[in-house]
């Protein structure tokens, strides 16, 4: 069976397309980017813009047409944090599923880090034992803590790369002082949910998935993506210390011409380095795994255990062996509102 996932992000529109057979795993057939940058076509309401409208609009249309041309059976549309938090997206959406006929599906931050702590557990199998995974997103940072498929606690905070270097790091590059400032933001507003987190159980392995430690990874010295996904990938603290000292004095043009950085998300790599070190800092964790699996892998994973009408399936291994938001107007006084988890 042949899927189309279409993931409609704060900065880029990917559809992957895979073969997808019931039983088996997910095999990538192909993998479309663009960029759109939705969250910066934003006005002070917090409305998505007609100009943003317009070209997701067209993004959509066009990405449509290639998941068709693919032949796949079923697209699966889905956005994350730009148009959750947008005030104007359902009148977003309607607009985009009159104009495509596609029918996007908002995620919840909780539904994220499940779905994506699903994948990484499917990747790496029951023998990992209990997993933590970190996944930094341009709106969000998604954070789980689990011992079977479904995490013990998921959480989903307003700590996404493309939002601090919005709100933080305008200038370009940032200042040494600026930097300083957020680093010492960043380990305040980790307190509670990393206590949270680590309450539950003490993991026996931590990872980190998404583009964000992907690049740090490779920044870092891991092997590049023509290696194949099967090569054990690993991010230090140590060596994402060095990384920042260094990428925090580049301007963003000298970053894109880093070995496994975009142009499109070179902006926002500094921020997204200081919340995986900020993030790695509160967990006391020297290492992360870097699994190569995540939300769109686990949104399918989902759809195929759906399908088969018999829950969660027994895991093999492939390969190596909550919403927090700024508190709204007279709400309580904790540093990021409330938590949303997800218990067993």
């Amino acid at each position: 069976m042949r899927l189309g996932v279409l993931d409609v992000g704060s900065n880029t529109v990917h559809l992957l397309v895979v073969d997808a057979h019931r039983g088996g795993h997910p095999m990538p057939m192909s993998s479309t980017k663009a960029t759109l940058r939705l969250s910066e076509n934003m006005d002070g309401a917090g409305r998505i813009t007609v100009q943003g409208a317009e070209r997701l609009i067209a993004t959509v249309a066009e990405f449509a047409s290639i998941a068709e041309t693919s032949k796949c059976v079923e697209l699966m549309p889905f956005a994350t944090s730009a148009l959750r938090e947008a005030t104007n997206s359902d009148e977003v959406l309607a607009s985009v599923r009159a104009e495509t006929g596609v029918d996007l599906r908002v995620l919840s931050g909780v539904d994220e880090a499940r779905s994506t702590f699903l994948a990484v557990r499917r990747w790496y199998g029951w023998s990992a034992g209990r997993i933590l995974n970190l996944d930094i997103g341009g709106g969000s940072l998604e954070m789980t803590n689990g011992g079977d498929e479904e995490p013990d606690v998921a959480l989903s905070l307003q700590l996404g790369a493309g939002r601090l270097t919005r709100e933080w790091l305008r200038e370009d590059p940032p200042g040494k002082r600026r930097v300083a400032v957020l680093r010492d933001w960043l380990d305040a507003e980790l307190v509670l949910p990393t206590k949270q987190l680590l309450d539950v159980g003490k993991p026996d392995l931590a990872v980190g998935t998404s583009k964000t430690f992907r690049s740090l990874a490779r920044l870092t010295g891991a092997a590049p993506s023509s290696a194949g996904l099967r090569v054990r990938r690993t991010l230090t603290s140590s060596g994402l210390r060095q990384l920042i000292a260094f990428i925090s004095r580049m301007t963003a043009s000298d970053r894109a011409e880093l070995e496994g950085v975009s142009s499109d998300r070179s902006q926002q790599l500094v921020a997204g380095a200081l919340v995986a070190e900020a993030s790695m800092r509160a967990l006391s964790l020297d290492t992360l795994e870097i699994c190569p699996w995540a939300l769109r892998e686990g949104l399918i994973l989902r759809k195929l255990d759906t399908d088969m009408n018999g829950g969660p399936r027994a895991t093999s291994s492939p390969g190596p062996a909550a919403d927090i938001g700024r508190p709204a107007p007279g709400g309580g006084a904790a540093l990021s509102g409330p938590i949303e988890t997800v218990s067993q």
